[in-house]
């Protein structure tokens, strides 16, 4: 018999009722009694429910990808000159060695993926970092933060932005005789998303990235940010309508055999609710940070909610790595301790493992799509 359940939000709110129509795991049920999940589960919820139950019917994975997409802002909180020159400094020095100590199936070192913020450009900085994806350790990708300075003014900023990588700095890429770039939005506003249109302004951001060159946009999950998609779990096409904001909303999966159709794809991470651990569940959004490093349970969790196409799983993960609070945890064990459960437990359920930049998942998600399902 069919059932629906409520669940309860912050302050008492009523925020979905889920049907229930027979036995399900806990992600499913969420609790045969009523339980708190955090704000705005209204938007998550029923798209996360859909996804876990679909799950079941899908093939075994054989191939795991896992990518690191560093929202890496040097000049957080406004530091000098020279902290924020120091902050790259110990990522140069750090990271390879770091990456030496690992490798994935086909012998191949783990990959960062550095998406610097246009607004925090100095070329020494980058510099350093260019040097680290010429030791093929690394990649470095576009982030930016913007509040409402109108349409022309972000064409010009990423146009430049995007032309000084390139030239300046021999980063990025070509592909279809122009240049491409992988998109992290900051402050999780991606396509006018929050309320008010704080931190974007742009309703056809989603028309504008395409056309500027961005070949995945990385930005999802926001976790209980008003901006987090309906979408979750997946990585999708989206079709932007340029008078509405948020149009990352909803979207076409990709799916081996079937043809792409949209204007730009949308590549998310694992995105759930943690049920061991703490007595209280909590989100999962594939975070790496000083209180929240890797464990044996994240990593199973990681493998059972991160996109799958075919029996391919997706896993894009991601930290603010320029804070000395997180860097040193990362630094002290916390990536260690990463990739060593990545490889053990990928051994233990006979899957491939493939460490990739963000560009290179895009490429295995390419090749996943045109396989036979």
């Amino acid at each position: 018999m069919e059932q629906a359940n409520s669940i309860i939000g912050r302050g008492g709110s009523r925020q979905a009722a889920i049907p229930l129509s027979r036995p399900c795991n806990a992600d499913v049920i969420l609790c045969l009694n009523v339980i708190s999940l955090p704000r705005h589960a209204e938007l998550w919820l029923p798209g996360y429910v859909r996804n876990r139950i679909a799950n079941w019917a899908r093939p075994h994975p054989s191939r795991v990808w896992v990518a690191i997409a560093d929202h890496w802002e040097p000049y957080w909180n406004r530091p000098s000159d020279d902290v924020a020159r120091e902050r790259a400094e110990a990522w140069h020095k750090t990271w390879p060695e770091i990456a030496s100590r690992f490798c994935d199936s086909a012998g191949k070192p783990p990959q960062y993926t550095f998406y610097y913020p246009q607004e925090e450009y100095r070329p020494d900085i980058l510099d350093m970092l260019a040097d680290l994806t010429r030791r093929r350790v690394a990649d470095v990708e576009v982030h930016i933060h913007h509040d409402r300075e109108g349409r022309q003014n972000f064409i010009d900023r990423m146009s430049s932005f995007i032309e000084t990588l390139s030239v300046r700095h021999g980063l990025l890429r070509q592909a279809s005789g122009r240049t491409v770039f992988g998109f992290i939005h900051g402050n999780w506003a991606l396509a006018n998303s929050l309320p008010g249109g704080h931190w974007c302004g742009l309703n056809d951001e989603i028309t504008l990235l395409r056309d500027l060159g961005c070949y995945a946009d990385f930005t999802m999950p926001s976790g209980n940010s008003p901006s987090q998609s309906r979408m979750v779990n997946s990585i999708y096409w989206v079709t932007d309508d340029p008078l509405r904001p948020r149009s990352y909303d909803r979207g076409v999966p990709v799916r081996p055999g079937v043809a792409a159709a949209g204007d730009l794809l949308m590549i998310t991470g694992p995105f759930g609710i943690r049920w061991t651990e703490r007595l209280v569940p909590r989100m999962e959004t594939g975070e790496l940070a000083h209180q929240d490093l890797p464990t044996p349970y994240r990593v199973r969790r990681w493998l059972e909610l991160a996109p799958r196409i075919g029996n391919n799983i997706f896993i894009k993960l991601y930290t603010h790595g320029a804070k000395e609070v997180n860097y040193q945890a990362l630094f002290g064990g916390g990536l260690a301790r990463l990739f060593e459960l990545m490889e053990q437990s990928c051994r233990r359920y006979g899957h491939e493992l493939h460490y990739v930049s963000t560009w290179e998942m895009r490429q295995a998600v390419d090749a996943a799509a045109t396989r036979a399902a």
